[in-house]
C-alpha cells in the first residue's frame, strides 16, 4: 500500500513539475492532436494524411508562444492565426505544419521563405534544412523577427527586409519556396529561382476572391508541374504584385 502510494505521488509531482517548466505543455498537445485530425480530413486534397514524425517533431518543438504578442500568447497553441501586427497574422499551425510538409525538406536543403511575418515559419523551417533565407516587406516586422531568431539561437536564418515577389537572386537557386501571403499569380522570378526537382508551396487568389494553396514543382529537365490543392485565407503579397 505504501509503494502504491509512494507511486502516485511521484506521478503527481512529475506532473506538477512539467506543468511549472513548460506551462503550454498540455495545450501544444491538444494542438498535435488537432493537427493530425485536419491531416486526415484534408488528405484526400493534399495528398499529405499523416504528418511525418520530423514534422511532428519540430511543430511540438518550435515555442509558438515565443512568436506571438504578449496580449495573444494564451491562445498561441490554439489551431488559428493571430495578429502580429501591421495588418498581418501568424498562420495557422495547421497550415505551417501542412506548407511544411509538401515542402518536402532535406537537411541539406536551401530554402527561401517570402514573408518572413514574426519568424514562426522560418523557425520550423530551421530545424529541418541546411539554411533558410526569409524576405520581409514590413520593415518593423523584418527587424523583430530578425532579433527574435537570433535571440532563440535559429543560426541558420538569414532575414532581410525586401521585395519577396523578386526572390533572392544572390542565394539562388533554392531547393524549396514557401511564400506565406497570397499572390494574384505565381511570380516568375521565384520559379526561376527554384532548383530543378525543388518544390514551391505558395497560395494563389486575389483578397476577396477564393485562393488556394498551390503545389509547385519543377522536374529534373525544368519544366514546372502544379496543383491546386484546398481552399485558404492568406493576407495578400505586397510589393512587386501591385498593379498586375
Amino acid at each position: 500500500m505504501f509503494i502504491k502510494l509512494f507511486w502516485i505521488v511521484l506521478l503527481l509531482w512529475g506532473s506538477w513539475v512539467q506543468g511549472a517548466v513548460d506551462p503550454y505543455a498540455e495545450a501544444r498537445r491538444q494542438l498535435l492532436e488537432t493537427i493530425r485530425q485536419d491531416f486526415k480530413e484534408t488528405g484526400g486534397f493534399t495528398g499529405k494524411s499523416e504528418l511525418s514524425p520530423q514534422v511532428l517533431k519540430v511543430i511540438a518543438a518550435v515555442p509558438r508562444h515565443e512568436f506571438v504578442p504578449k496580449e495573444y500568447r494564451a491562445s498561441a497553441y490554439e489551431n488559428r492565426p493571430l495578429p502580429i501586427g501591421y495588418g498581418q497574422t501568424i498562420s495557422q499551425p495547421y497550415i505551417v505544419a501542412l506548407m511544411t510538409e509538401l515542402l518536402e525538406p532535406k537537411p541539406d536543403h536551401i530554402v527561401l521563405e517570402v514573408g518572413t511575418g514574426s519568424g514562426y515559419q522560418a523557425a520550423v523551417l530551421a530545424r529541418l534544412v541546411k539554411h533558410v533565407y526569409t524576405i520581409e516587406i514590413i520593415e518593423p516586422l523584418a527587424k523583430q523577427a530578425k532579433e527574435r531568431l537570433k535571440r532563440l539561437g535559429y543560426d541558420n536564418v538569414t532575414a532581410k527586409v525586401g521585395d519577396g515577389y523578386y526572390g533572392w537572386k544572390a542565394h539562388a537557386p533554392f531547393d524549396g519556396i514557401i511564400v506565406t501571403a497570397a499572390a494574384s499569380h505565381i511570380p516568375p522570378p521565384l520559379v526561376k529561382q527554384l532548383k530543378p526537382g525543388g518544390r514551391m508551396v505558395i497560395p494563389v487568389g486575389g483578397r476577396f476572391l477564393t485562393q488556394y494553396l498551390m503545389l509547385v514543382e519543377k522536374d529534373a529537365n525544368g519544366k514546372v508541374h502544379t496543383r491546386q490543392l484546398l481552399p485558404v485565407s492568406f493576407v495578400p503579397l505586397t510589393g512587386g504584385t501591385r498593379g498586375r
